[in-house]
C-alpha cells in the first residue's frame, strides 16, 4: 500500500480508503459480519483511512462494533455531522456525542460537515456557531480534524475553502467530472493552502465500472496495456499527486484486492500522455450518449410519491448507452411494484421539487423525469402497471386469509 500526506496535517493516509456508505446489506440491513471480514482485510492490506457518515443508515454504529474488537488504533476514522438535522447550536454537540457513542470511541481523527451543496449552506451553519463548535470540539478531544465534503459549484467551493482553517475537504472527482462540481481547479486550489483532498465518487457510483458505452470499452481495450475500466478511472485519479486518499466503497472482496493491488502500484503522475489522451476520448463518448449524469447515491430519496428516481435515471440511461432493446420491458418490471412493492415509475412525480433541493449533482430531477417516463412508458405501460397492482392486492389478500387461519 501506498502512503500519501493529508495536506499538512503530518498525517499519512493509505491512497485507497474504505467508504463505508456501501457496505453489504442483507434483508434490508448492515451485514456486519460480511462488513467485519470486509474491513479487517483492508486494514490488513494496509488501509487505514474509514469514512462513514450520521446519515447512512445504521453505518456508524456497525463500523463501531467492527473498529471495536482492537481495530480502532490502527485507523484515521472519518464521519459527518448532517447538517439537514442542524437548527440551533446545541444540535451538533448534541449529534457528534451520539456520533462518539455509535462509533465507540473517544475521538475522531476528521470530522466533516457532511455535503455542502452552496456558500448559503456554509454560512447558515456559520452563523450558527459552527466555527465555535469545531474549535471547542477540537479542545476537547473529542475531535482532532475539520473537513468538509462538497457536491456544488467551484466559485462557491473557494470562498469556503477561505472561510476557515480546515485541515481537509472532501470532493466529488473522476476523468468525467473533472471539470464538474469542485473539479481540477477547486483541487489545486485548495491543495496550495496546504488541505488534504479525499475523492469521493471516483468510479462515479459504479458508472465508470459496468455501465459505459460499448465504445469505452473498445478504446480500453486497444490500450497496450490491458487494463479494466475499474483500474483505468481508479489510476486516473491516483495520477493527480494533490489527491491524498480515494474512498472507494467496496462491498465484495474480489473488489477489495484489486483496488488494493491497483493502490499499491498506481503512483502520482504515472501515465503517459497517450494514456492521458486516451481519456479525452473516452470522456466525449460518454458526453455524447449519457442522457442523465446520476451517480445513484440516492440523496434525492426518499420522494414524497415514491418515485425510484436513481433506478429510473439508471434505466433510462441503460437504454442509450447501451443501444440494447428491451430497456422499456425492464423498466416496466422493476418500476411497476412487479415484486410486491411500491411502485417507483417517473410520471408519478408530483413536481415538488424536493429532490432538486437535494441532490448534488444539481440534476433538474423533474424535467428529466418527464423525459424518462415520455421514453420508457409506452402507450401500454399504465394498463399494465393496474394490472400488476391488482394482482398484488389480492395475492396480498389471500396472505393474510391464510395467516389468520
Amino acid at each position: 500500500m501506498q502512503y500519501r500526506k493529508m495536506g499538512n496535517t503530518g498525517d499519512m493516509v493509505s491512497s485507497l480508503g474504505f467508504g463505508c456508505m456501501r457496505l453489504p446489506r442483507s434483508g434490508g440491513r448492515i451485514d456486519e459480519q460480511k462488513s467485519e471480514r470486509l474491513i479487517a482485510s483492508a486494514i490488513e492490506q494496509g488501509v487505514n483511512y474509514l469514512d462513514t457518515a450520521y446519515l447512512y443508515f445504521g453505518n456508524e454504529a456497525a463500523v463501531g462494533n467492527i473498529l471495536s474488537g482492537g481495530r480502532r488504533d490502527k485507523v484515521l476514522l472519518a464521519t459527518k455531522l448532517p447538517p439537514v438535522q442542524v437548527r440551533a447550536r446545541e444540535d451538533m454537540d448534541r449529534l457528534l456525542d451520539v456520533q462518539l457513542a455509535r462509533l465507540k470511541t473517544d475521538t475522531i481523527d476528521y470530522y466533516l460537515l457532511h455535503s455542502l451543496m452552496s456558500y448559503d449552506g456554509w454560512t447558515r451553519l456559520k452563523e450558527l456557531g459552527v466555527e465555535d463548535f469545531l474549535e471547542k470540539a477540537k479542545q476537547s478531544g473529542k475531535i482532532r480534524r475539520a473537513a468538509f465534503s462538497y457536491h456544488g459549484w467551484k466559485d462557491d467551493f473557494v470562498k469556503i475553502i477561505d472561510e476557515y482553517p480546515w485541515d481537509m475537504a472532501q470532493i466529488q472527482y473522476n476523468y468525467f467530472d473533472e471539470n464538474n462540481q469542485a473539479g481540477r481547479d477547486g483541487l489545486r486550489y485548495a491543495a496550495a493552502k496546504g488541505i488534504g483532498i479525499a475523492v469521493m465518487e471516483p468510479l462515479r457510483g459504479g458508472f465508470l465500472v459496468d455501465k459505459l458505452p460499448d465504445a469505452v470499452y473498445s478504446i480500453f481495450g486497444e490500450a497496450p496495456v490491458k487494463r479494466s475500466a475499474a483500474e483505468w478511472g481508479l489510476r486516473w485519479v491516483w495520477n493527480d499527486p494533490d489527491v491524498s486518499v480515494v474512498l472507494s466503497g467496496m462491498n465484495e472482496q474480489s473488489q477489495l484486492d484489486e483496488n488494493v493491488r491497483v493502490a499499491s502500484e498506481a503512483a502520482p503522475n504515472s501515465l503517459s500522455a497517450d494514456e492521458l489522451g486516451m481519456f479525452d476520448a473516452v470522456r466525449a463518448v460518454i458526453e455524447r450518449t449519457v442522457k442523465v449524469p446520476c451517480t445513484g447515491c440516492g440523496y434525492c430519496l426518499p420522494c414524497p410519491a415514491g418515485v425510484d428516481i436513481p433506478s429510473c435515471f439508471s434505466l433510462y440511461n441503460d437504454k442509450f448507452v447501451h443501444k440494447t432493446l428491451g430497456r422499456e420491458s425492464s423498466y416496466l418490471f422493476r418500476m411497476s411494484g412487479f415484486d410486491g412493492s411500491r411502485p417507483g415509475y417517473a410520471s408519478k412525480c408530483i413536481e415538488c421539487g424536493a429532490c432538486e433541493k437535494k441532490c448534488p449533482q444539481s440534476i433538474p430531477i423533474r424535467r428529466e423525469l418527464k423525459a424518462v417516463a415520455k421514453e420508457m412508458e409506452k402507450f401500454y405501460f399504465r394498463p399494465v402497471v393496474g394490472l400488476v397492482q391488482r394482482y398484488a392486492k389480492r395475492r396480498s389478500k389471500k396472505r393474510r386469509g391464510h395467516n389468520a387461519s
